[in-house]
């Protein structure tokens, strides 16, 4: 298919296909909705945000992205239409509890998006209870993800505070969306990078077998391997046969969260390396295992390019880490960071081909893994240049369940826009795991994080037996 409607058509990124691959055994559709809103404690004029959002439509190519299926070919394409003119409502929550417009919201979030030649978003100006103005945005994960989310917001506010107040600059262009999809299309036609990160990947798969990790303990392992007759079996299921899915938000304070990345800043990490080694050495003391996996989210947005272009970019992967009890929570650190660095060189690379290939190599059962959960640290936030100018106005966002997970666990960590602490976001299968469990596991990989980061050069096997 070469056009659609008169528009220039073009293919699925692998990024895309992923989120296809597993939608397709889910009950619901709208397993693959995004919905978040972004209230500010401000009085708004809502014609003038209207124009703001359509503004940012027109400079977003992505978000005015339009889905059809070849039926000849059997494959799915997408198209970019010229303009977004369908209106953009004004729902008023006033007189409503806090909790009645979060269920609407949630409402919200749970209608699909399946629809050939249609929208694949929407955005809604809300006004909460609490006197909060801004927008509810719920869009297909094909083409949003956590960094495009945050962009487009942005976007809008920078563009209405453009307008209506004096000395805000009018913010920088958006990057081409379709330009992005063309490079991933070289990147994917048998390029030299792509056969240099297959034979990375490969070499790394046939190293060694992973082995799997619990949440809650080596009790899924063990059944697995009671199931199976297999004592030596190292893979476990890593969900419920259920898709149905919850949402479990943790906080955790300003202060405490200055702490970790005053740390990281001070050791020349990442967060996202501190919250891994935070995580693997929570599994490694309630396993009693130093041979570690999870699956570890990256946003493939090193570029102004890919930093801009919106969309969907995130691939994930296995990361594995062998850590000896006997090594200090510096050292591990710095292992981590290391690894990490390394694998970002070949993250472009199809994860659905890497996950195939190991399964193939190590003759995995079917629905078994070895990564127990997925890990997404989101640094991106709305408290960045332009939006610090406003004199302190508080800001609010809020994520919503579309009801269902294709895994286990996944923990998105994100910045809160309103005083910069962190967020813990479990969306986990409602029969995988509790919220008690959860909050459990929360509690104690904090505890180690802070442990380490007062005693970064005491042994992790003393940190464990401390925490």
């Amino acid at each position: 298919m070469k056009t659609r409607k008169g528009y220039k058509t073009y293919p699925l990124t692998v990024a895309q296909k992923f989120h296809n691959y597993y939608s397709e055994y889910c009950p619901g559709k709208e397993i693959l909705n995004v919905g978040t809103s972004l209230t500010i404690e401000f009085e708004l004029n809502i014609d003038e945000l209207r124009k703001a959002i359509y503004k940012a439509y027109e400079r977003c190519e992505s978000m005015r992205a339009r889905l059809v299926f070849d039926k000849k070919e059997k494959e799915w394409y997408q198209y970019i239409a010229d303009k977004e003119d369908r209106e953009i409502e004004f729902v008023d929550f006033t007189g409503k509890t806090m909790e009645e417009a979060e269920a609407e919201m949630t409402a919200w979030t749970r209608v699909p998006f399946d629809k050939e030649d249609e929208p694949m978003n929407k955005v809604t100006i809300i006004k909460t209870p609490d006197g909060y103005e801004g927008m509810y945005l719920v869009g297909d994960h094909r083409f949003l993800d956590a960094q495009s989310l945050i962009g487009f917001m942005k976007d809008v506010i920078e563009l209405y505070c453009n307008a209506n107040f004096e000395g805000i600059p009018y913010p920088a262009d958006m990057r081409s969306y379709t330009a992005q999809i063309e490079k991933d299309m070289a990147y994917e036609a048998g390029s030299k990078a792509q056969a240099r990160d297959r034979e990375y990947f490969r070499r790394l798969i046939e190293a060694s077998e992973p082995i799997y990790n619990g949440i809650t303990g080596p009790q899924r392992l063990e059944d697995a391997r009671a199931a199976t007759g297999n004592p030596n079996l190292r893979a476990a299921p890593t969900g419920s046969d259920s898709f149905a899915a919850a949402i479990d938000i943790f906080h955790l304070e300003e202060e405490p969260t200055t702490r970790l990345m005053s740390f990281c800043e001070q050791e020349h990490i990442s967060l996202q390396c501190l919250l891994v080694m935070g995580i693997r050495t929570y599994l490694q003391k309630i396993n009693q295992n130093d041979d570690v996996s999870l699956q570890v989210a990256y946003a493939r947005r090193a570029t102004l390019q890919e930093k801009k272009s919106g969309g969907t970019r995130i691939h994930s992967f296995p990361f594995r880490t062998v850590i000896s009890e006997e090594q200090t929570f510096l050292e591990g650190i710095h292992e981590i960071r290391d690894r990490q660095n390394e694998v970002f060189r070949y993250v472009n690379f199809n994860p659905t081909e890497y996950l195939g290939y190991r399964r193939e190599f190590y003759k995995t059962p079917l629905g078994m893994g070895y990564e127990s959960m997925s890990l997404t640290y989101q640094p991106a936030t709305l408290r960045e240049k332009g939006l610090t100018d406003l004199g302190g106005i508080k800001y609010k966002t809020k994520r919503y369940c579309n009801g269902y997970y294709a895994d286990g666990l996944y923990l998105t960590v994100m910045h809160r826009p309103d005083d910069n602490g962190l967020d813990f976001s479990f969306e986990h299968q409602t029969k995988a795991y509790t919220r008690e469990q959860l909050e459990y596991f929360y509690y104690y990989f904090c505890k180690i994080m802070f442990k380490g980061i007062e005693t970064p050069n005491m042994k992790i096997g003393d940190i464990i037996k401390l925490v």
